[in-house]
Order: C-alpha cells, then structure tokens, then sequence
C-alpha cells in the first residue's frame, strides 16, 4: 500500500516534538506537515491531501474537537482522526467527532502503534475500493460480513462489542484473534442482531449483553476487560434493562 500521508497538531513544542518523532517511527507513516495550531493545519489540508491527523485538543484559537467536527468528511473519504489529550474527561466526546480513537497524554510508543495498527487496517479496507458491503443473514445464528477481499463469517454469540469508527465498524469477536473492520453502518448491521441480546449503549457501541461482567458509573465492562461508555441517549434504556436483572431484597 501507498504511504499515509499524516499531520502532527500540538500547541506545546515537547509534546509536537515527541509526536513528530513516533510518526517518524511507522514504516507506513508519511509526515506531511508538523502543526502548532488547527488554523496552521487547515492551510496545510486545503494544498495536499492528508490521510490522518494526529490532534491535540486543548489548543488556543480552535480546539481540537470543533476543528474534527468542522472537517468536511464524505462517506468512505476523508482524513482518519486521532486525538491526544492530557484530560481523559475528553475521551467520551471525542467520540461525537469522527475518530478512531484517542491517546492519553503521556503516552508511550506502544500506545502510538496500535493507534497506527488501526489506521493501516482502515486505509487497507479504502483502498479496496469497496462501494457496498452487505451482511447475509443465515437462521444459525450466523452473519457473513466482506471484509480484506473476503466475505467472513461470524458466529453472533461470540461478538463481544461493535465499535462504529467513521464509516467502518469494527467487530470485536471472542473466538478471533484481530476485529473484523467491515464498510457497513450501525443500523444495518443492528437489523440482522437480536434486540434480546445486543443492545446499542454508545453512539459509536453495541455490545453483547451476555458478556457484560461489570457495570461501573458510566461504563460497562465486558468480557477480556473492555470497557465501554454510556451515552447520555442510551442511558435510560440501558437502565431499565439492566434494572430487570438487578436482585434485591
């Protein structure tokens, strides 16, 4: 595959420093252009096409979430979105902007690479070109999804959680050992999952409601100790299921 072309935005010349260097550390990786401002980046974006950016949020002048939710991004196009932030109370908004995912300020390169893993799968499935991906539905409990020039299937007890990333998602499944990232959207493949045992807490997550082994606060944790958000709008609805479950005197 072609390089990905990357910026690096960071008010704070340290941590553009380190950014820039990680970058520079991802054989697919192509640094474009190393930013101090949104304002900066944008000029940058309207001579050259960009792949990913790699964001701080809280920025002078235009913040870092405004800046993503300001970005023109069409259906399968479009720069992949990272951001970093030293405030994990970031975390759940940065969900509302198109993203995939975020880093916790300070970071290690660890971190950075399976950040960078990410983005490589997502622009991999782009450059299949694939306009469509539907799912067949078969009555055994099953889904067939495309995905990397092959249609997969999925036994839908194992999916532990669906994490939507743009316009991909992302299939967390606990007899894989990688996600599955498919081109669909959360409502199509919510029609073919049973309401009795999925159910949508996040706008950007489903999850398996029989492998929820803690609820904490705002999150609820699954299986292999992933922990997923509450969105306010799904809150209720959560709740009340989770209410009918609750033993008590």
């Amino acid at each position: 595959m072609t390089k990905i072309k990357c910026i690096a935005i960071d008010d704070e010349p340290l941590a553009l420093k380190k950014l820039v260097a990680y970058i520079n550390k991802i054989p697919y990786f192509e640094l474009v252009a190393e930013c101090h401002s949104a304002i900066q980046a944008q000029k940058v974006m309207d001579e050259q096409q960009v792949d990913a950016i790699f964001l701080d949020i809280n920025m002078p002048d235009l913040n870092g979430i405004d800046f993503a939710k300001s970005l023109d991004i069409d259906y399968g196009r479009g720069p992949l979105i990272v951001f970093i932030t030293a405030y994990s109370e970031y975390a759940l908004e940065s969900y509302k902007a198109n993203t995939v995912g975020y880093l916790l300020k300070p970071y290690g390169f660890d971190e950075f690479e399976t950040i960078a893993k990410r983005i490589k799968e997502i622009q991999e499935i782009r450059q299949q070109s694939f306009t469509e991906v539907d799912t067949r539905e078969v009555n055994d409990g099953t889904i067939f999804v495309k995905s990397d020039y092959k249609i997969v299937r999925i036994d839908i007890e194992h999916i532990r959680y669906i994490e939507a990333m743009s316009e991909y998602l992302r299939i967390s499944c606990d007899d894989k050992e990688r996600p599955v990232i498919v081109l669909l959207s959360m409502k199509k493949i919510e029609e073919h999952l049973p309401s009795n045992k999925f159910m949508r807490i996040h706008r950007s997550f489903i999850i398996n409601l029989d492998k929820i082994t803690e609820v904490k606060k705002s999150h609820v944790v699954l299986e292999g100790d992933a922990s997923m958000p509450i969105g306010d709008n799904y809150k209720d609805a959560f709740m009340n299921y989770l209410s009918k479950k609750i033993l008590t005197k």
